[in-house]
């Protein structure tokens, strides 16, 4: 069964973007719609189930469209890697939403995609409704930045998908234990494509050359004016169990500054967690059947 549409539209710049586009075939076509933004290496087939049961719940669906930011996924590779940055995501975010006509929605920004929020709570606040931010927030832990450098520089490339999976599972298993090996097959899925004959990560292998560049001996940047902005929305602030990039103290201190701010766990999951999972699923739709 087709679920969504594949829609490109040119960035500001004109380098090609991709969404998917999950329409519901029936409902109230008026409500906001869900616009989902990834992680740093990731794209649109993450939210690939949350997308399904959230456009095709039988009693409230909703529209989602899934973002692949420039260089993964459908969309287009640039040619200079320095433009490979949240502001500039940011800005392509913005293009997208108004090519496609919506002038305001509710967000879901897993890992880098809960940066972007930030930025666009600072430049762009009329566009969001509400917020879901997956595993992330105003301050991230140098360890867990360290985690996806070094996965990232060493990510192998597998012989077949069912292999993919296995090496997620391998790597990752001791802080998802929730998942099962069905999970780990989808998440396989969502993370590689076949090009040249290859298994190969979605996305540009200079995604990582940002990471690279960042001295760890110093303080990592910190978000929290910004936070301050975007938590003049209702957010759903949702923390993987074992996420060793957001912490377990910032998530209390997103809580405690503002009302607006509802602090979920992921129990049994790590960085970042799966939204469509049954454990948690129900908090987050809960959470946006409200907006």
């Amino acid at each position: 069964m087709i679920y969504s549409t594949s829609r490109f539209f040119p960035a500001p710049d004109g380098l090609q973007l991709h969404v998917r586009d999950y329409q519901p075939v029936r409902g109230d076509k008026t409500r906001l719609p869900i616009l989902c933004l990834p992680g740093l290496s990731r794209n649109a087939r993450d939210f690939h189930q949350f997308a399904v049961l959230l456009s095709q719940d039988p009693v409230s669906p909703r529209r989602v469209v899934a973002f692949d930011y420039r260089g993964r996924g459908f969309s287009a590779y640039d040619a200079n890697p320095a433009n490979y940055n949240v502001a500039i995501e940011c800005r392509d975010v913005i293009a997208v939403c108004a090519a496609l006509g919506i002038a305001r929605g509710v967000f879901v920004g897993t890992s880098r995609g809960g940066l972007i929020l930030h930025i666009l709570a600072a430049t762009q606040p009329g566009f969001i409704a509400g917020v879901v931010l997956n595993d992330i927030g105003p301050e991230i832990e140098a360890e867990g930045l360290k985690d996806i450098r070094d996965y990232l520089g060493k990510r192998a490339q597998p012989a077949t998908f069912g292999s993919a999976a296995v090496g997620l599972e391998d790597l990752h298993g001791s802080t998802f234990p929730a998942l099962t090996r069905a999970d780990w097959r989808e998440m396989a899925d969502a993370i590689y494509t076949v090009k040249d004959g290859q298994v190969v990560a979605d996305h540009d292998p200079r995604l990582a050359d940002q990471l690279h560049a960042i001295d760890f001996s110093k303080p990592l940047p910190t978000l929290w004016p910004q936070f301050d902005l975007l938590a003049e929305k209702p957010v759903l602030a949702v923390r993987g169990e074992h996420s060793r990039l957001f912490s377990a103290d910032t998530l209390s201190r997103m809580a405690a500054q503002r009302p607006t701010v509802q602090a979920v766990v992921a129990e049994g999951q790590g960085h970042a967690p799966l939204l469509h999972h049954p454990g948690l699923f129900p908090k987050v739709k809960a959470f946006l059947d409200r907006l």
